[in-house]
């Protein structure tokens, strides 16, 4: 088991690149199963979730290798093996590859999906709205049996703006004849990514990034070469980091109005930004301002996937911040590990109330989800004294080299093995 040994209390100064998003990268590798041809993503990131993703690509007989940055995906032959729990517990977006099966080969079977134990994700939505295309779906003892023998486009109303659905309907859609019309479609980059790449492929897909998507199907798709978007949740947590710890830093390879609900917060904490075209750089000093309400939403609100990075940075502002997660009753859990380096945080349902404290001191932490294991490293940044973060596989997940990207700026920060 691997940790990160962090001496906090060091300002961040420098330049540093932003990965590829894993969230994006994610759907598009599923649909790479629309297609019998090669397809290469450029820029891949290496992470424990594409890794995850990519075990089960070949589980269903694609190919998938890395050449440097770049991955070649072929889905020549699909075996519609059952993609058990062992492949589908390790992440959450398994679950839209129901989507990208269903679409070439009217069959699939799929276990429940894992993922962050940050609160109720039901797959509901998913269900119904596959079922709107006439997918006939069976619960087998935990196993999604999903026949699409008679699958048909149609007109699919969501009762929430759920990512993930609208991305497994889009790919259901994508070979089907007619129309297919999404009704309350997530607004998230990523669902533009995702169309942008179905299209590179030879798809119809259109009004992606607004409440209605339509894909209008077509007889067969091609391989082509893309990159996906920048990671808009990565580089909101550097930016958070920063302004956390203090230090003058570059951003570069970012879409700004990505991540615009994130710098404007930013600039609420008293932190200066100065963005460009595909660059933020943000200058920081002495403690935070505190943020006197900040509510999570689906884009483009202000970031679930942020709020723990947030609440890191919050912690030693000059003041009381109020944080109300609307999305996951259980993301509060990190909170925990906060109040060992002297964090002053009141929790009741979804609201936490933030105490800033002049100084956060350093302790032993572990992450036990992504996005909180990023905000333990944030506090480890801004702490006097050590701090050992356990639980790195979850940082793992959505990070590309944590450690080597803060190192650059300046941090004091190694990753080790226990002995």
């Amino acid at each position: 088991m691997q940790k990160l040994i962090i001496d906090g209390g060091k300002p961040l100064y420098g330049e540093i690149g932003v990965q590829t998003a894993k969230n994006a990268a994610l759907p598009i590798i599923a649909a790479c199963i629309l297609t019998d041809e090669p397809i290469i993503i450029e820029k891949c990131p290496r992470l424990k979730d594409i890794d995850a993703m990519l075990d089960i690509m070949r589980h269903l007989g694609c190919t998938a290798q890395f050449d440097g940055d770049n991955l070649t995906v072929c889905c020549k032959d699909i075996s519609l093996n059952v993609i058990n729990s062992d492949l589908t517990g390790k992440l959450r977006s398994s679950i839209f590859i129901m989507g990208s099966i269903l679409s070439r080969c009217r069959r699939a079977y799929i276990s429940h999906p894992g993922g962050c134990e940050i609160g109720l994700r039901p797959i509901d939505l998913h269900i119904s709205g596959l079922k709107s295309l006439a997918v006939d779906i069976a619960d087998d003892c935990g196993v999604l049996c999903c026949d699409g023998s008679n699958m048909k486009s149609a007109v699919v109303n969501l009762d929430f703006a759920s990512v993930g659905a609208t991305e497994n309907l889009m790919m259901a859609g994508a070979l089907l004849d007619g129309e297919t019309v999404i009704v309350n479609a997530a607004r998230e980059p990523e669902i533009v990514d995702l169309a942008d790449f179905i299209n590179a492929m030879g798809g119809r897909v259109s009004g992606a990034g607004e409440s209605v998507v339509r894909i209008n199907g077509v007889k067969k798709l091609h391989g082509c070469t893309y990159r996906p978007m920048p990671d808009r949740i990565t580089a909101g947590t550097y930016l958070a980091a920063v302004t956390a710890t203090g230090g003058n830093v570059t951003l570069n390879n970012i879409v700004p109005e990505h991540i615009f609900g994130i710098t404007e917060r930013l600039k609420k904490a008293g932190a200066r930004l100065n963005v460009k075209h595909d660059s933020v750089r943000i200058f920081a000093e002495g403690r935070p301002r505190p943020i006197h309400k900040l509510e999570t939403n689906v884009y483009p609100a202000f970031p679930t996937d942020m709020q723990p990075q947030f609440c890191a940075m919050l912690a030693c502002a000059l003041g009381s911040s109020v944080i109300v997660e609307n999305l996951f009753e259980s993301r509060f859990g990190y909170t925990a590990e906060l109040a060992k380096m002297g964090a002053v945080i009141t929790v009741k349902d979804r609201v936490a109330v933030i105490r800033g404290v002049p100084k956060l001191r350093g302790a032993a932490l572990k992450a036990s989800d992504l996005r909180g294991g990023a905000a333990l490293v944030i506090a480890a940044l801004a702490a006097e004294g050590r701090s050992v973060v356990y639980g790195v596989e979850h940082i793992d997940r959505g990070y590309e080299y944590i450690e080597e990207q803060l190192a650059a700026l300046g941090a004091s920060i190694r990753r080790v093995g226990d002995e």
